[in-house]
């Protein structure tokens, strides 16, 4: 058994009896009542597409006037699911609401929902993000003055996107191992993703054909538009983005003025699973937090 508030549980069911015994609870100091619901939500976008997507609020706040976090999810050709997320409690816990939304291009939402995205990163995707941290506004949930954005692969290019093309709208934005640059992330593509390109290509632009399409959606390119604070978090060793997305991105912040945070890991790939440095990292993360949002 999952949910939201529960990693796992396992039972036993013995035929003879019919009776279903538990053997085993994960986390088991985890009590799913002190924990966060994660509510399925939907807004509209600009264009009138239907975004589906979840709010977590911290358990006992109302769900009024709250400092925010826009979860974009990674893929991006994948999707956000009901079930129970660490970090999310996590942000929850420290009292903050989060907010993950099925931006067009989410899988499992048939057809023409992914193909609508092909060829919008940085435009119709992003606004679909945009729409999300607006709705939450409009509906009094988020005190507009404190909002983050934070994301990791795709997830840290919409940070880096949301902080860059809609500069007002966030207090600060957490980047974990995102995308800078369309085109050094092509030119990084792994010899395993080789028979992807051409996909790719189709799917997110052509470095050619494209090229600008792809520099105006290029947070790399826009660095000078950003107004807030910005946490970097990075694998040394990361094979699909590599640690130069994330190098160029701190380097052209610093040159701008634009006060950045940078987490490198050298035993890392992408995505952080070495238990200690996920430590570093959500501490680091919190304490960006209520340095921005408090």
């Amino acid at each position: 058994a999952k949910s939201d508030r529960l990693q796992g549980r396992y039972y036993i069911y013995d035929v003879k009896t019919d009776k279903l015994n538990e053997i085993h609870t994960v986390c088991p100091w985890l009590k799913e009542e002190e924990l966060a619901e994660m509510k399925p939500v939907e807004y509209k976008s600009r264009d009138g597409l239907t975004i589906h997507g979840y709010l977590t609020l911290p358990v006992g706040k109302e769900a009024k006037n709250l400092p925010v976090i826009i979860n974009p999810h990674g893929g991006p050709w994948s999707r956000d699911y009901w079930k129970f997320k660490p970090e999310i409690q996590y942000f929850a816990n420290k009292g903050y609401a989060v907010l993950q939304m099925n931006f067009r291009g989410s899988v499992g939402f048939g057809k023409k929902f992914l193909e609508i995205a092909f060829k919008q990163w940085g435009r119709d995707m992003q606004n679909d993000v945009t729409d999300g941290a607006k709705w939450l506004i409009s509906e009094g949930i988020a005190d507009s003055t404190r909002i983050a954005i934070y994301g990791g692969s795709y997830g840290g290019y919409a940070t880096l996107a949301g902080m860059t093309f809609t500069p007002d709208l966030y207090a600060c934005g957490i980047d974990y191992c995102g995308v800078s640059n369309i085109f050094s992330f092509y030119d990084a593509i792994p010899s395993y993703w080789e028979s992807y390109r051409a996909m790719m290509y189709e799917m997110t632009g052509d470095p050619v054909k494209d090229s600008l399409l792809l520099r105006e959606v290029s947070p790399l390119f826009h660095v000078d538009k950003i107004k807030s604070p910005m946490l970097i978090a990075q694998g040394a060793n990361d094979p699909r983005v590599k640690k130069s997305e994330s190098d160029q991105m701190v380097a052209a912040l610093k040159k701008a003025g634009i006060k950045v945070e940078y987490i490198l890991k050298e035993d890392e790939g992408h995505g952080f699973k070495n238990e200690a440095n996920k430590f570093d990292l959500y501490k680091a993360i919190g304490k960006f937090l209520d340095e921005n949002l408090k």
